[in-house]
């Protein structure tokens, strides 16, 4: 079987490469299990300090694999609960990692990905990224709802509720989103120079000011909020819609490529 990332430490630091480069790095469940079991061994590694994770090829990463998806037949709440939360462990991994993460972007950088990317502890995007959530414009939600917890609720909303895909680099920045944008090309290096500045600092004084980071955010509540959300996604999910129907037809019967024409063409901008 031919893996989906490759992996190598450097310096103390882990790095992660997503390698699906003709399928713009979407995310299947090989990849996934590939990266969890990468990131569960690393966790317990003294010799890794700060991991960072990228993608091969013209993009970051274009979410979960919506083909892979297709060929699943979930109908029940139950299987489709279980499939979304190990989609939600997948993303929060890198929240709940005791070693600081930090995401280098580049291309586009959708759905799952992006929630990947806000759950790291630190963003670097090249300019030219293209960023969204573009879950709703085809009936779906979104799984890790980092978003508010990450920019203001006005943006959250904007992101969310319109299922943009079309977010650049500059207003990602704008937004909070990314630590720093960087020249296309110098978003790893830029990942790589604050990864090991944060592997020269002391290992438990960083991993024990994360730690405190974000109790802080389950003390206001985002635990309780992120099942909530995950919650609402199962039941969106679970019953469908004439959106979904009609975008899961035009896959089927044309292809992925129309499918998201057609999910697209309704909104300003297409």
């Amino acid at each position: 079987m031919t893996e989906m990332i490759r992996s190598r430490i450097e310096n103390r630091i882990g790095i992660i490469s997503f390698d699906r480069p003709d399928l713009l790095n979407a995310m299947n469940r090989q990849l996934k299990r590939e990266v969890s079991e990468t990131m569960a061994a690393w966790a317990k590694d003294d010799n890794v300090l700060v991991i960072v994770l990228h993608g091969a090829g013209r993009a970051f990463s274009a979410g979960f694999d919506m083909k892979e998806s297709a060929t699943r037949s979930l109908s029940t709440i139950a299987e489709w609960r279980s499939a979304l939360k190990e989609s939600f462990d997948f993303i929060i991994q890198f929240w709940d990692c005791p070693k600081p993460t930090v995401a280098a972007v580049h291309g586009f950088c959708l759905g799952g990905a992006f929630e990947l990317t806000l759950s790291c502890d630190i963003a670097v995007a090249a300019e030219g990224t293209r960023f969204g959530e573009p879950e709703p414009r085809f009936g779906s939600g979104v799984i890790c709802m980092l978003l508010p917890w990450v920019t203001t609720p006005k943006f959250a909303k904007e992101i969310a509720l319109t299922g943009t895909d079309r977010i650049d680099a500059a207003r990602a920045l704008a937004m909070g989103l990314v630590n720093q944008v960087v020249p296309a090309g110098q978003e790893l290096d830029a990942a790589m120079a604050i990864a090991r500045d944060i592997a020269a600092a002391a290992p438990l004084a960083v991993q024990m000011t994360k730690q405190a980071m974000n109790r802080a955010y389950d003390v206001a509540g985002l635990r309780q909020a992120l099942a909530i959300a995950l919650d609402a996604d199962v039941m969106l999910e679970a019953s469908g819609g004439p959106e979904r129907a009609e975008f899961n037809r035009i896959r089927r019967e044309e292809g992925l490529k129309a499918a998201l024409a057609w999910r697209d063409s309704r909104f300003a901008g297409a």
